[in-house]
Protein backbone atom coordinates (compact mmCIF):
# COMPACT_ATOMS: atom_id res chain seq x y z
CA UNK A 1 0.00 0.00 0.00
CA UNK A 2 1.32 3.30 -0.68
CA UNK A 3 2.08 6.04 1.96
CA UNK A 4 0.64 9.64 1.08
CA UNK A 5 4.21 10.81 0.48
CA UNK A 6 4.38 8.21 -2.17
CA UNK A 7 1.23 8.83 -4.31
CA UNK A 8 1.84 13.04 -3.51
CA UNK A 9 5.42 12.04 -5.60
CA UNK A 10 3.57 9.96 -7.94
CA UNK A 11 1.66 13.05 -9.12
CA UNK A 12 4.18 15.30 -8.92
CA UNK A 13 6.73 13.40 -11.53
CA UNK A 14 5.63 13.87 -14.88
CA UNK A 15 6.94 10.46 -16.03
CA UNK A 16 5.66 8.16 -12.93
CA UNK A 17 2.06 10.29 -13.95
CA UNK A 18 2.62 8.92 -17.61
CA UNK A 19 3.38 5.57 -16.68
CA UNK A 20 0.05 5.09 -14.55
CA UNK A 21 -1.92 6.90 -17.17
CA UNK A 22 -0.43 4.32 -19.71
CA UNK A 23 -1.27 1.44 -17.26
CA UNK A 24 -4.88 2.67 -16.61
CA UNK A 25 -5.43 3.41 -20.93
CA UNK A 26 -4.20 -0.22 -21.55
CA UNK A 27 -6.34 -1.89 -18.51
CA UNK A 28 -9.80 0.09 -19.65
CA UNK A 29 -8.79 -0.68 -23.33
CA UNK A 30 -8.81 -4.47 -22.97
CA UNK A 31 -12.01 -3.98 -20.82
CA UNK A 32 -13.51 -2.38 -24.01
CA UNK A 33 -12.37 -5.09 -26.68
CA UNK A 34 -13.57 -7.68 -24.20
CA UNK A 35 -16.85 -5.92 -23.92
CA UNK A 36 -17.27 -5.53 -27.66
CA UNK A 37 -16.82 -8.91 -28.11
CA UNK A 38 -18.85 -10.51 -26.13
CA UNK A 39 -21.81 -8.27 -26.46
CA UNK A 40 -21.87 -7.58 -30.15
CA UNK A 41 -22.91 -10.90 -31.08
CA UNK A 42 -25.82 -10.35 -28.59
CA UNK A 43 -26.62 -7.26 -30.14
CA UNK A 44 -26.11 -8.91 -33.87
CA UNK A 45 -28.42 -11.45 -32.87
CA UNK A 46 -30.83 -9.07 -31.55
CA UNK A 47 -30.81 -6.55 -34.51
CA UNK A 48 -31.58 -9.26 -37.09
CA UNK A 49 -34.73 -10.81 -35.16
CA UNK A 50 -36.25 -7.34 -35.15
CA UNK A 51 -35.19 -7.30 -38.75
CA UNK A 52 -36.98 -8.67 -42.20
CA UNK A 53 -34.90 -10.96 -44.41
CA UNK A 54 -34.53 -8.36 -46.82
CA UNK A 55 -33.00 -6.25 -44.27
CA UNK A 56 -30.78 -8.22 -43.60
CA UNK A 57 -29.75 -9.19 -46.98
CA UNK A 58 -29.18 -5.62 -47.45
CA UNK A 59 -26.88 -4.74 -44.79
CA UNK A 60 -26.58 -8.02 -41.99
CA UNK A 61 -25.06 -5.44 -39.38
CA UNK A 62 -26.92 -2.33 -40.01
CA UNK A 63 -29.37 -1.37 -37.00
CA UNK A 64 -33.27 -2.39 -37.90
CA UNK A 65 -35.19 0.75 -39.57
CA UNK A 66 -38.38 -0.71 -37.68
CA UNK A 67 -39.24 -3.38 -34.90
CA UNK A 68 -40.18 -5.46 -36.62
CA UNK A 69 -41.84 -8.63 -34.23
CA UNK A 70 -43.39 -11.05 -36.88
CA UNK A 71 -39.89 -13.33 -36.67
CA UNK A 72 -40.44 -13.60 -32.98
CA UNK A 73 -44.25 -14.21 -33.42
CA UNK A 74 -43.52 -16.67 -36.00
CA UNK A 75 -40.81 -18.80 -34.12
CA UNK A 76 -43.24 -18.85 -30.98
CA UNK A 77 -46.47 -20.33 -32.39
CA UNK A 78 -45.59 -21.60 -36.24
CA UNK A 79 -42.20 -22.97 -34.69
CA UNK A 80 -43.80 -24.74 -31.56
CA UNK A 81 -41.07 -22.37 -29.19
CA UNK A 82 -44.13 -22.04 -26.88
CA UNK A 83 -44.47 -25.79 -26.08
CA UNK A 84 -40.41 -25.57 -26.19
CA UNK A 85 -40.33 -23.28 -23.34
CA UNK A 86 -43.00 -24.99 -21.58
CA UNK A 87 -40.69 -27.64 -21.52
CA UNK A 88 -37.59 -26.25 -20.70
CA UNK A 89 -39.09 -24.52 -17.81
CA UNK A 90 -40.68 -28.25 -16.77
CA UNK A 91 -36.94 -29.69 -16.86
CA UNK A 92 -35.08 -27.02 -15.16
CA UNK A 93 -37.28 -25.69 -12.15
CA UNK A 94 -37.34 -29.06 -10.67
CA UNK A 95 -33.76 -29.69 -11.57
CA UNK A 96 -32.61 -26.27 -9.77
CA UNK A 97 -34.96 -27.19 -6.90
CA UNK A 98 -33.95 -30.36 -6.55
CA UNK A 99 -29.63 -29.48 -6.83
CA UNK A 100 -30.07 -26.40 -4.15
CA UNK A 101 -32.02 -28.43 -1.91
CA UNK A 102 -29.91 -31.64 -1.39
CA UNK A 103 -26.55 -29.50 -1.89
CA UNK A 104 -27.24 -27.84 0.85
CA UNK A 105 -28.39 -30.62 3.00
CA UNK A 106 -25.14 -32.58 2.43
CA UNK A 107 -23.08 -29.98 2.11
CA UNK A 108 -24.30 -28.91 5.65
CA UNK A 109 -23.97 -32.26 6.68
CA UNK A 110 -20.68 -32.90 5.63
CA UNK A 111 -19.15 -29.17 6.87
CA UNK A 112 -20.77 -29.56 10.42
CA UNK A 113 -21.00 -33.05 11.57
CA UNK A 114 -18.74 -35.84 12.59
CA UNK A 115 -19.69 -39.46 11.06
CA UNK A 116 -18.70 -42.43 9.88
CA UNK A 117 -16.58 -42.65 6.52
CA UNK A 118 -17.57 -38.56 6.42
CA UNK A 119 -14.06 -37.82 4.36
CA UNK A 120 -14.92 -41.48 2.18
CA UNK A 121 -18.37 -40.48 0.85
CA UNK A 122 -17.12 -36.56 0.50
CA UNK A 123 -14.24 -37.85 -1.73
CA UNK A 124 -16.96 -40.06 -3.60
CA UNK A 125 -18.88 -37.25 -4.46
CA UNK A 126 -16.04 -35.30 -5.80
CA UNK A 127 -15.16 -37.83 -8.49
CA UNK A 128 -18.55 -36.86 -9.66
CA UNK A 129 -16.83 -33.86 -11.24
CA UNK A 130 -14.43 -35.84 -13.06
CA UNK A 131 -16.85 -38.54 -14.60
CA UNK A 132 -17.91 -37.14 -18.13
CA UNK A 133 -21.61 -37.49 -18.81
CA UNK A 134 -20.27 -38.98 -22.12
CA UNK A 135 -18.82 -42.25 -20.16
CA UNK A 136 -22.54 -42.87 -18.52
CA UNK A 137 -24.83 -41.83 -21.16
CA UNK A 138 -25.34 -45.57 -22.81
CA UNK A 139 -25.74 -47.22 -19.10
CA UNK A 140 -27.84 -44.24 -17.98
CA UNK A 141 -30.24 -44.72 -20.98
CA UNK A 142 -30.91 -48.49 -20.51
CA UNK A 143 -31.25 -47.68 -16.71
CA UNK A 144 -33.97 -45.09 -17.62
CA UNK A 145 -35.19 -47.74 -20.14
CA UNK A 146 -35.92 -50.62 -17.13
CA UNK A 147 -37.37 -47.96 -15.25
CA UNK A 148 -39.65 -46.57 -18.04
CA UNK A 149 -38.75 -43.54 -17.48
CA UNK A 150 -37.09 -43.05 -21.28
CA UNK A 151 -39.26 -40.34 -23.29
CA UNK A 152 -40.35 -38.50 -19.93
CA UNK A 153 -39.19 -35.39 -18.29
CA UNK A 154 -38.00 -37.74 -15.52
CA UNK A 155 -35.33 -38.57 -17.56
CA UNK A 156 -33.83 -35.54 -18.11
CA UNK A 157 -34.75 -34.46 -14.59
CA UNK A 158 -33.45 -37.35 -12.13
CA UNK A 159 -30.38 -37.46 -13.88
CA UNK A 160 -29.51 -33.69 -14.01
CA UNK A 161 -29.85 -33.37 -9.89
CA UNK A 162 -27.89 -36.46 -9.84
CA UNK A 163 -24.43 -34.95 -11.66
CA UNK A 164 -25.29 -31.80 -10.42
CA UNK A 165 -24.99 -32.71 -7.07
CA UNK A 166 -21.13 -32.97 -7.12
CA UNK A 167 -20.34 -29.41 -7.53
CA UNK A 168 -23.22 -28.38 -5.56
CA UNK A 169 -22.26 -30.15 -2.17
CA UNK A 170 -18.81 -29.09 -2.86
CA UNK A 171 -19.66 -25.37 -3.16
CA UNK A 172 -22.23 -25.19 -0.11
CA UNK A 173 -19.98 -27.00 2.15
CA UNK A 174 -17.19 -24.87 1.35
CA UNK A 175 -19.79 -21.68 2.46
CA UNK A 176 -20.98 -23.77 5.36
CA UNK A 177 -17.57 -24.60 7.04
CA UNK A 178 -16.69 -20.69 6.52
CA UNK A 179 -19.53 -19.57 8.41
CA UNK A 180 -18.54 -19.25 12.57
CA UNK A 181 -19.62 -22.45 14.54
CA UNK A 182 -20.62 -19.86 17.07
CA UNK A 183 -23.43 -19.29 15.46
CA UNK A 184 -24.76 -22.75 15.62
CA UNK A 185 -23.88 -22.53 19.18
CA UNK A 186 -26.07 -19.37 20.29
CA UNK A 187 -28.88 -20.63 18.48
CA UNK A 188 -28.99 -24.28 20.41
CA UNK A 189 -27.91 -21.99 23.83
CA UNK A 190 -31.45 -20.97 22.50
CA UNK A 191 -33.52 -23.69 22.59
CA UNK A 192 -33.63 -24.69 18.83
CA UNK A 193 -32.54 -28.17 17.53
CA UNK A 194 -30.71 -29.08 14.51
CA UNK A 195 -32.82 -28.62 11.78
CA UNK A 196 -34.00 -25.14 13.42
CA UNK A 197 -30.34 -24.06 13.61
CA UNK A 198 -29.95 -24.87 10.02
CA UNK A 199 -32.98 -23.01 8.59
CA UNK A 200 -33.36 -20.10 10.27
CA UNK A 201 -29.97 -19.33 11.11
CA UNK A 202 -27.19 -21.07 8.80
CA UNK A 203 -29.34 -20.74 6.11
CA UNK A 204 -29.66 -17.19 5.20
CA UNK A 205 -26.09 -16.43 5.64
CA UNK A 206 -25.56 -18.54 2.41
CA UNK A 207 -28.07 -16.86 0.37
CA UNK A 208 -25.31 -15.34 -2.02
CA UNK A 209 -23.76 -19.29 -2.81
CA UNK A 210 -27.22 -20.66 -3.13
CA UNK A 211 -27.92 -17.70 -5.81
CA UNK A 212 -24.54 -18.72 -7.29
CA UNK A 213 -25.89 -22.24 -7.79
CA UNK A 214 -29.30 -21.84 -8.92
CA UNK A 215 -27.98 -19.77 -11.88
CA UNK A 216 -24.91 -22.18 -12.96
CA UNK A 217 -27.45 -25.22 -12.35
CA UNK A 218 -30.00 -23.01 -14.45
CA UNK A 219 -27.47 -22.31 -17.14
CA UNK A 220 -26.09 -25.67 -17.40
CA UNK A 221 -29.79 -27.47 -17.34
CA UNK A 222 -31.44 -25.03 -20.21
CA UNK A 223 -28.51 -25.41 -22.53
CA UNK A 224 -28.37 -29.08 -22.16
CA UNK A 225 -28.54 -31.07 -25.55
CA UNK A 226 -26.61 -34.00 -25.64
CA UNK A 227 -28.80 -35.43 -22.75
CA UNK A 228 -32.57 -34.49 -24.11
CA UNK A 229 -30.74 -35.68 -27.82
CA UNK A 230 -30.52 -39.09 -26.00
CA UNK A 231 -33.67 -39.48 -23.21
CA UNK A 232 -36.32 -37.08 -24.43
CA UNK A 233 -37.25 -38.45 -27.99
CA UNK A 234 -40.61 -37.13 -28.40
CA UNK A 235 -41.92 -33.80 -30.21
CA UNK A 236 -43.55 -32.82 -27.34
CA UNK A 237 -40.71 -33.35 -24.60
CA UNK A 238 -38.17 -31.36 -26.54
CA UNK A 239 -36.78 -28.50 -24.93
CA UNK A 240 -35.73 -25.04 -26.24
CA UNK A 241 -31.56 -26.53 -27.39
CA UNK A 242 -33.29 -29.34 -29.40
CA UNK A 243 -36.48 -27.04 -30.67
CA UNK A 244 -34.02 -24.63 -31.86
CA UNK A 245 -31.47 -27.50 -33.77
CA UNK A 246 -34.98 -28.82 -35.80
CA UNK A 247 -36.13 -24.79 -35.85
CA UNK A 248 -32.61 -24.46 -37.81
CA UNK A 249 -32.92 -27.31 -40.36
CA UNK A 250 -36.22 -25.86 -41.13
CA UNK A 251 -35.00 -22.39 -41.75
CA UNK A 252 -31.40 -22.78 -42.85
CA UNK A 253 -31.25 -19.57 -44.62
CA UNK A 254 -33.69 -17.26 -43.52
CA UNK A 255 -30.95 -15.26 -40.81
CA UNK A 256 -33.85 -13.80 -39.35
CA UNK A 257 -36.21 -16.67 -37.95
CA UNK A 258 -33.17 -18.13 -36.62
CA UNK A 259 -31.52 -15.19 -35.13
CA UNK A 260 -35.69 -14.86 -33.29
CA UNK A 261 -35.39 -18.58 -32.40
CA UNK A 262 -32.14 -17.88 -30.15
CA UNK A 263 -33.20 -14.65 -29.01
CA UNK A 264 -36.13 -16.31 -27.49
CA UNK A 265 -33.92 -19.46 -26.31
CA UNK A 266 -30.75 -17.26 -24.50
CA UNK A 267 -33.40 -13.93 -22.97
CA UNK A 268 -34.66 -16.76 -20.10
CA UNK A 269 -30.88 -16.88 -19.02
CA UNK A 270 -29.99 -13.03 -19.31
CA UNK A 271 -33.48 -12.25 -17.63
CA UNK A 272 -31.76 -14.95 -14.33
CA UNK A 273 -28.81 -13.38 -14.55
CA UNK A 274 -30.34 -9.74 -14.70
CA UNK A 275 -32.26 -11.01 -11.59
CA UNK A 276 -29.75 -12.97 -9.41
CA UNK A 277 -26.95 -10.43 -11.03
CA UNK A 278 -26.02 -8.90 -7.29
CA UNK A 279 -26.50 -12.22 -5.21
CA UNK A 280 -24.48 -13.99 -8.09
CA UNK A 281 -21.55 -11.63 -7.46
CA UNK A 282 -21.23 -11.40 -3.74
CA UNK A 283 -21.22 -15.58 -3.69
CA UNK A 284 -18.17 -15.13 -5.96
CA UNK A 285 -16.65 -12.95 -3.93
CA UNK A 286 -17.17 -14.85 -0.89
CA UNK A 287 -15.90 -17.56 -2.29
CA UNK A 288 -12.90 -15.85 -3.10
CA UNK A 289 -11.89 -13.96 0.49
CA UNK A 290 -13.05 -17.49 1.97
CA UNK A 291 -10.91 -19.77 -0.75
Amino acid sequence: MRTIDQTHVIYRNPLARARRFTAEFFKYLILAIVLVVTVAPVMLMWSSALKTKQEINKNPIALPTSFYTDNLTKAWTVGRFSRYSLNSIIITIPTVLGVVALSCLAGYGFARHQFFGKRFFFMLFLVGLMVPFQSIMIPLYFNLKDFKLLGTYFAMILPAIGLGLPFGIYLMQAFFRGLPVELSDSGKVDGCNEFQVFWHIILPLTTPAISSLAIFQFVWTWNAFLMPLIYLNKDEFRPMTLGLMFFQGRYTSDYAMISAAVTLTTLPLILVYIILQRQFLRGLTAGAIKG
